[in-house]
Parts: C-alpha cells; structure tokens; sequence
C-alpha cells in the first residue's frame, strides 16, 4: 500500500543519492545523444552517397558498399530492442576491451551502447532533414563550382538544421528515459539508485515513485519547451 508519509522518509534519508543518480542520467544522455549526432551524420551520409556516372569503378563499389553498412546497420539498430544492445555491447566488447577500473567500464560502455542506438535513429532525422532542403540547393552549389562534400558542409546542412534541431531535442528527451535500462548492467543512474534504495529499505514502490516523479519534472518541461520551439520555427518558416 502507498504512503505519501513514507516516501517523505525515503526522500529525507537517500534524497541525495537520487540527485546523484539524475546527474548521471543527464550526463549519459548528453554524451549518447553527442555520440549519436556524429555518427547519425556519418551513415545518413552514407545512405545518402549516390553514384554518379563519372566515378571509378572503385570509388562505385567503395559507396555501394558504405551505403549497404549504413543501411543494415540503422536497420538492425532499429528493429532490435535498447536492452539486448546494451547486454550484448556491454558484455561483449565490454569484456574484450575492459578499462582499468569497473566503474569507468561499465559507464563507458552504457554510453557507446545508447550511443550506438541513438545514431540509428539520428540518422534518420539528418537524412530527412536533408531531404527536405529543396534539391535545387546542391544543383545551384555545384554550378558554382563547389564539390559535393563542400556543399554539403556550406549549404546544404546549415538549412537542414532548422528541420533537424527539434527531432534531435526529442531525442536527447527519450534518451533520458531510456537510461533507464542501464541499471540492469550495474551502470549507476537514477533508476539503479531507486532499485538500490528499496533493496536496502525493503520497500519497493515508494522509491520508484520518487524516481518516476524525478523523470518527469525534467522531461516534461523540456517536451514543453521543444514543442514550443517547433511551433515558433514553423511560424517563422511560413513567414
């Protein structure tokens, strides 16, 4: 049975350990979605490359075959769920390429772990963000004299931001939530302190509720803001 009065005891007593663990759940986010940025760039360029008819031979099987990696990699990201990645990342490459101290594996290898997921789905919100860049764009850079990956960098990507930014901001939202599966591996984040809590109180509901209170008193106002965001984009946009 719920009681208010002993969740207040529960907050008294470990409140600070639940701060420690939301610090971490920030800190993990910011890193993945980092993480999942750069190389969200890197395979929706990939899935981007499009092979034109002055190329090499070698330089076609080079993109065919980076479009192929990049395509089954946001596929196989995608259709999997978070939580088999992190088991099979953290405890295989964890185990194989171990740092020095636990503590640091183990928070290492959680961020690559979500890291990795993002960037599936990162890539798809920077390949249709690219997409939505009028194709005259690159036409126009090219006639200039500016190569493919110059325009790109200089023309193409500064308009796409608009398009790209509230999608990444989402993301950086749901990632916050999705540490949550990090404490299954021992990763120290808000949902490992609420479990440490109530193995150590013997009291199993409370403490999670003070988590789930925790979660959403940031996402909630940050789901609020990007939206509030997006819609003044948009107006502007139609300006």
């Amino acid at each position: 049975m719920f009681s208010f009065e002993r969740m207040l005891k529960i907050w008294e007593k470990y409140g600070h350990m639940y701060w420690n663990g939301l610090g971490y759940t920030l800190l993990f986010a910011f890193v993945s979605v980092l993480m999942g940025l750069v190389l969200g760039l890197v395979l929706a360029s990939g899935r981007m490359a499009s092979v034109q008819s002055r190329d090499n031979l070698a330089v076609k099987a080079l993109k065919a075959v980076a479009k192929f990696f990049c395509t089954a990699y946001v596929e196989v990201f995608r259709a999997t769920p978070m939580l088999v990645q992190v088991f099979i990342i953290y405890y295989g490459l964890g185990n194989v390429f171990k740092l020095p101290d636990s503590s640091l594996n183990r928070m290492f290898w959680g961020m690559v772990a979500v890291g990795l997921n993002s960037a599936a789905y990162m890539s798809e919100v920077i390949r249709s963000g690219i997409g939505a860049v009028p194709g005259g764009q690159m036409e126009a850079a090219r006639c200039i004299g500016m190569s493919h990956w110059k325009a790109m960098r200089h023309v193409i990507l500064p308009q796409a931001v608009r398009n790209i930014l509230p999608a990444m901001c989402n993301e950086f939202v749901t990632i916050i939530k999705e540490t949550s599966i990090l404490g299954m591996v021992g990763i120290v984040e808000l949902m490992f302190r609420a479990q440490s809590i109530a193995m150590q109180t013997y009291i199993f509901l409370e403490p999670y509720v003070i988590a789930a209170i925790m979660y959403f008193i940031i996402v909630f106002p940050l789901s609020k803001i990007i939206a509030a965001v997006e819609r003044r984009m948009s107006k502007s946009v139609t300006r």
